[in-house]
């Protein structure tokens, strides 16, 4: 397309205007689809589709909502501190962070297939683990991920719906803390 300035008057006076005009085009010429705000033709008729999708695998353990209480995982609702392996939902007998030792991690170590990522839920921050206890998982190629259960929740999310091979150990946040 070739455009050319034209000089003309406006309406209503002598002064002159500019604007631009095609000059020449092309018999053939369709405007590019990129430019129109409307759609086409063959676009107005067609049918939309919408499947609900659902997750690909009933046997995925997905936290659906934490709060001071306890978690909801697949629906099911789990009170206090909960051990989330592949196919099953345990109790955890801690109580805060301070009580998470070699012991209490021991079942990490014993599954098979192994687990390659443990993320550990602190509760409402961070608090320091005996390094001695760091140590051992790793010594087992197991890596533990240690954050506030809120981050934990979604990074246990995040990590299942690649097919990672993890697990989760988490304590429920202090009151006042929801996600639904």
């Amino acid at each position: 397309m070739i455009l050319a300035s034209v000089k003309m008057f406006c309406r209503g006076g002598l002064a002159p205007c500019w604007r631009l005009a095609a000059a020449r085009r092309a018999p053939d010429w369709q405007p590019r689809r990129g430019h129109r705000l409307t759609p086409a033709d063959d676009e107005l008729y067609q049918k939309t589709t919408l499947k609900a999708l659902e997750r690909e695998s009933s046997n995925l353990m997905f936290i659906d909502s934490y709060s001071s209480r306890g978690f909801t995982i697949n629906g099911d609702k789990v009170v206090g501190p909960c051990v989330i392996i592949p196919r099953a939902i345990l109790q955890w007998n801690v109580g805060s962070s301070q009580d998470i030792t070699e012991e209490s991690l021991v079942l990490f170590r014993l599954l098979e297939p192994r687990i390659e990522i443990l993320v550990l839920g602190m509760g409402a921050k961070v608090e320091r683990l005996e390094p001695g206890v760091l140590a051992l998982m790793r010594e087992h190629g197991i890596a533990v991920e240690m954050q506030d259960t809120p981050n934990a929740c979604a990074t246990f999310n995040f990590l299942t719906s690649e097919r990672r091979a993890t697990a989760a150990a988490l304590i429920p946040p202090l009151a006042g803390r929801a996600w639904t």
